[in-house]
């Protein structure tokens, strides 16, 4: 290969690469403030459903945090959705490449990601900066707005059913729904007795409030993925 060709290669994928990407960048943006406005909606809802129903100090709240981030308060836990500015690809041994749509067409397996993370209110609430929060579901949009979901107890369009369909408001309230009950359904535990036998006068006087003090609801405990 001459370096004339080899030059005319680089410039067409760079043509070709970024191109698909920003359209990639530009429906997963798309989705994103879609999934802002659903969760508005839910929480304007859930909230009026409950109006006399709960104690007033339970927080229901939702909370835009900007143009990649969102937050739902459900009483204890706390949501937040964020998206990745970057395009990401799958690495060989994801199951996707088992999918027909994407083994019939690789560009179809470039996505940008919407993540869904449960922390507890209080984390954010105290500031405790050290607090764990898992990553309960993860969608993903390509240039054809056709999407995928990995999560927790998440059954609409999983990977092999990826190219089946595009994504809609119907299916993402379905899949945040899907989050938010795994959220209130997953209790916080107990901490291992071994991990606070010994306790130093310091990390007293923190009240809590440091990172001596860590907390999350399966904090020295599995938080397997078999179900993603």
């Amino acid at each position: 290969m001459t370096t004339q060709s080899l030059r005319e290669k680089i410039l067409s994928t760079i043509i070709e690469k970024s191109t698909l990407k920003q359209r990639v960048f530009d429906n997963t943006f798309g989705v994103f403030n879609l999934l802002k406005d659903t969760l508005f909606e839910m929480a304007s809802e859930m909230e009026d459903a409950l109006e006399g129903r709960l104690d007033r100090r339970v927080r229901l709240e939702y909370r835009d945090r900007g143009k990649f981030e969102a937050q739902l308060q459900i009483a204890s836990d706390m949501l937040i959705f964020r998206m990745p500015t970057d395009v990401f690809h799958f690495d060989a041994s994801h199951i996707i490449w088992q999918n027909q749509y994407v083994q019939q067409d690789r560009r179809n397996a470039y996505c940008g990601i919407i993540e869904i993370y449960d922390f507890l209110a209080d984390s954010l609430k105290e500031k405790r900066s050290a607090d764990e929060g898992y990553l309960i579901g993860r969608i993903f949009i390509n240039h054809e707005r056709m999407f995928f979901v990995e999560g927790k107890r998440q059954c609409v369009m999983r990977a092999m059913n990826f190219g089946k369909a595009e994504i809609s408001r119907e299916l993402l309230t379905t899949v945040l729904e899907t989050a938010i009950n795994y959220a209130v359904n997953f209790d916080l535990l107990t901490p291992p007795y071994e991990q606070n036998k010994r306790v130093t006068l310091e990390q007293f006087n923190t009240k809590f409030d440091s990172s001596t003090f860590v907390t999350g609801k399966r904090l020295n405990y599995d938080f397997n993925v078999d179900d993603i």
